[in-house]
């Protein structure tokens, strides 16, 4: 299995392939042109970081999508992970363990306050994933559909 050779921010040229990786994590196909309305909204965003591992092939392998926001309640600025998906074929390479150390190094400068994940509760597999990379539960989401 090739390692991917670098992490780098996404661009419009990765729309396709992070669809396809999201409407497999999520297990559902999304309408793409609002799909597309919003990437191409985010990877101009500040606020939100885009990153995709890419192999020697420059084949992308995973992604993980990342954004910021100014709390009250922690007096400062917080990160929250709120997609990550590496490509079935690479899974138990160290792919995602490379995009959130990439993503650490980039949050690190900023002096922010927390570095967050959250994750579907039946998503076991991740969990053990986060608790490995050093992530602690300490609050409980609630969610109310509308």
């Amino acid at each position: 299995m090739e390692q991917p050779n670098k992490i780098r921010t996404a661009d419009p040229k990765d729309l396709d392939t992070i669809f396809s990786f999201i409407c497999h994590l999520e297990e559902t196909s999304f309408p793409f042109e609002r799909f597309e309305e919003i990437y191409l909204e985010n990877i101009e965003n500040p606020d939100y970081i885009y990153l995709v591992a890419v192999n020697d092939a420059d084949e992308a392998t995973g992604f993980l999508s990342c954004h910021s926001q100014k709390l009250l309640h922690h007096a400062g600025m917080v990160f929250e992970i709120q997609e990550m998906y590496v490509a079935r074929h690479h899974r138990g390479s160290g792919i995602g363990k490379l995009l959130v150390k990439a993503l650490e190094e980039r949050v690190a400068k900023t002096g922010c306050k927390s570095f967050e994940v959250t994750m579907n509760l039946a998503r076991t597999d991740a969990r053990k994933f986060y608790t490995k990379m050093g992530f602690v539960a300490t609050h409980a989401k609630l969610v109310k559909s509308l």
